[in-house]
């Protein structure tokens, strides 16, 4: 479990294909306080930590983890976001999110106003149901809050805190990003798929007598 806040950044020194998927090594301030086993979020996507050593750590990626996130499209060079796991013990800054990608988006556009930003996400119809004006969004592991929404897209706005703290500040146009959608709206759309909320005439009746 994560919160989106992302801790730095790391930069990918390489990539290599093994038979059950990728080995991915990155180069990061924090490898050297990751312990083997460890979780941690890489662009939001939640790995496993199989070497560890000073400023490098490796984890693998799994041929369905790539096809379906980011992480299929990652090159040596490339910049990734990372955020390890939340501790029992720390305040929650953004939301709960389990590096579990829902779908991938589009950037479609970046707007910069002095030191702010906007940056438009195309997204999956399958997601619209998990949607909401100002709900968290994770993007690449980032939490942050829908600004504005449309049928496939939507909008969030970018503190230069955030903006020079993570890999947002090389992100272009047509670029790739993963989603996570809130897990609370997951829950409440299965329960509202599955669940008979039809309260039957004779419990009515009952609540009324009792609320007088």
């Amino acid at each position: 479990m994560f919160n989106g806040l992302i801790e730095g950044v790391g930069e990918v020194v390489g990539l290599e294909e093994i038979p059950k998927g990728w080995r991915l090594s990155v180069g990061a301030e924090v490898a050297s306080e990751l312990g083997l086993g460890e979780s941690i979020a890489v662009n939001g996507v939640c790995l496993t930590v199989v070497e560890s050593a000073t400023g490098r750590f490796e984890a693998e990626i799994s041929p369905e983890t790539a096809k379906v996130t980011s992480l299929g499209q990652l090159k040596v060079g490339g910049v990734v976001n990372l955020e390890r796991s939340m501790r029992a013990d720390t305040r929650v800054g953004g939301h709960f999110v389990q590096g579990h990608v829902d779908a991938t988006g589009t950037i479609e556009g970046i707007i910069h106003e002095a030191e702010f930003h906007r940056i438009v996400i195309g997204f999956p119809q399958e997601l619209a149901s998990l949607f909401v004006l100002k709900g968290s969004i994770a993007v690449d592991g980032i939490s942050l809050t829908v600004a504005s929404l449309e049928r496939s897209r939507f909008e969030v706005q970018i503190i230069p805190f955030t903006w020079s703290h993570t890999n947002l500040k090389e992100s272009r146009v047509g670029d790739t990003v993963n989603l996570e959608c809130d897990i609370i709206g997951k829950y409440v759309l299965h329960a509202l798929k599955i669940g008979d909320f039809n309260v039957p005439a004779k419990n009515a009746a009952s609540n009324e007598d009792q609320h007088g």
